[in-house]
């Protein structure tokens, strides 16, 4: 085995560990600060002819102010499942149709929900860590078993386990980047 095929390993490395940094600023985006965004309607799912969409796929979705998003759906008759799945979500809002429009107030938060809020901020961080850990993980038992096959020598395997771990070091970096800023977000009044 030679170089080139250890560049490739690395690159996989870094893309599946960019798939986890993904993940979770997705599941960041989820998380409710006192200012109105509409990714914190991503998982909202309607009932919509005869399945479960997703609310951005049978509405479209405007931000007018700070504590407000609209949605306006693009069949009308959806309007009374639209507010009752963002009603029936666990997001704790409540939202109001005037027969055009959903309106969603966002309601500032809470000392007590702020904090709570942190802590499920820190849980997905340290999911995607662990999740980042796990790739380095794989592939250092790919680097040990390509030593132990003698298809790299043990300064391959050496300088191949420090870049490994200097990826993860940066992935981690950046999960740890994310996590402060929403905390920020949080607790910032």
């Amino acid at each position: 085995m030679d170089v080139s095929d250890l560049k490739g390993l690395f690159v996989e490395v870094k893309k599946r560990m960019d798939v986890q940094i993904d993940h979770v600023r997705r599941e960041l985006g989820g998380v409710r600060t006192g200012r109105a965004s509409v990714t914190i309607l991503d998982t909202v799912h309607v009932e919509a002819y005869g399945s479960q969409m997703p609310l951005n796929q049978v509405a479209s979705m405007s931000v007018p102010e700070p504590q407000m998003i609209l949605a306006q759906p693009f069949d009308p008759s959806l309007l009374s499942a639209i507010e009752k799945a963002i009603r029936t979500s666990n997001l704790g809002l409540n939202p109001t149709n005037d027969g055009k429009v959903v309106r969603i107030p966002i309601p500032a938060l809470t000392e007590e929900r702020r904090k709570e809020l942190s802590k499920i901020v820190h849980k997905y961080a340290e999911e995607g860590r662990n999740n980042v850990r796990q790739v380095r993980r794989d592939a250092n038992d790919k680097l040990k078993k390509l030593l132990k096959d003698h298809q790299i020598s043990e300064d391959d395997e050496r300088r191949s386990l420090d870049e490994v771990q200097k990826i993860t070091d940066q992935h981690v970096h950046l999960i740890d980047e994310l996590q402060k800023k929403k905390d920020t977000e949080l607790l910032a009044k």
